[in-house]
């Protein structure tokens, strides 16, 4: 006798919970969905109906890699962030809410040309232009696998004549200048890798993750050169992590930036360091 899709269901909750995987039954059902090609809503309907074998074969196998660590997202391929659904691979970051925090905070201020840097699969700088009709923007990123995920997420949103993807490290290939510059970079310290979750540590990009030193190298670099792609009064907002403010906030100082704050995730933890650039360079 055939298993039905609640049967799956469980018995792929169960391995999950043996495998202390939170959120089990959560990520079950995104995975069993995923197998079936179904949007969950449908999936809470088809319930009591007999799972097709290739279905189940599917989901075996993603419940399999749940098990060992690998996240969900890059099980599917995609991630919900923000607005809209991006695609994820092991070459980019896995978007988190955390960093929609960035994306509340930088709709805070006009623009019409953002910088994302280290865009990776290019979420951040695309949540922007969704939310702004008339801006342009440009997403750096060091890595070419990551800027080929972000070009393909921004002809699936449909702006890819509103952005540029540039091969840089940091600033070294950008041109112009722009009314905002936005990052969510490496700020891991080396040290602290251990301690990631497997789901982190095996599954993201270390260099979209950490220095490899101090976990404040990307934000030295940020602050060396943002004077020269910053507009007078444009908006510099960095994520940043929770212990990460004050040292931050004084790179920024030290840059000559200024009405620099530092903004709480809904969590209440230090997420965003924000600052403005002064009229006169």
């Amino acid at each position: 006798m055939s298993r039905s899709f609640q049967t799956a269901l469980g018995d792929g909750r169960a391995r999950l919970a043996k495998a202390g995987v939170e959120n089990a039954e959560r990520d079950a059902l995104r995975l069993l969905a995923h197998a079936a090609g179904w949007d969950v809503g449908r999936l809470s309907i088809e319930l009591g109906q007999p799972i097709a074998s290739d279905i189940a074969a599917r989901f075996d196998h993603a419940i399999a890699q749940r098990a060992a660590g690998r996240p969900v997202a890059k099980i599917t391929g995609w991630r919900d962030f923000w607005a809209g659904r991006f695609r994820v691979t092991d070459d980019v970051l896995d978007p988190r809410p955390d960093t929609e925090t960035l994306i509340e905070a930088a709709l805070q201020h006009p623009f019409q040309r953002v910088l994302d840097l280290g865009t990776g699969s290019g979420c951040i700088v695309l949540s922007l232009l969704a939310e702004r009709p008339a801006a342009t923007g440009v997403g750096c990123d060091i890595s070419p696998a990551a800027l080929d995920v972000a070009r393909a997420n921004a002809a699936d949103h449909g702006l890819g004549t509103r952005v540029s993807f540039v091969q840089s490290d940091w600033f070294s290939a950008i041109e112009g200048r722009f009314d905002l510059v936005v990052s969510n970079p490496p700020y891991i310290a080396l040290d602290e890798m251990a301690d990631l979750a497997i789901e982190v540590r095996a599954h993201d990009p270390f260099c979209a993750l950490s220095d490899g030193g101090d976990g404040l190298g990307a934000y030295r670099s940020i602050a060396a050169g943002i004077g020269r792609v910053l507009r007078p009064h444009g908006m510099v907002l960095v994520e940043i992590g929770p212990s990460q403010g004050a040292a931050v906030a004084q790179l920024f100082q030290n840059a000559g930036l200024t009405e620099i704050a530092v903004l709480p995730d809904l969590d209440g933890r230090d997420r965003v360091v924000c600052a403005k650039a002064p009229r006169i360079w």
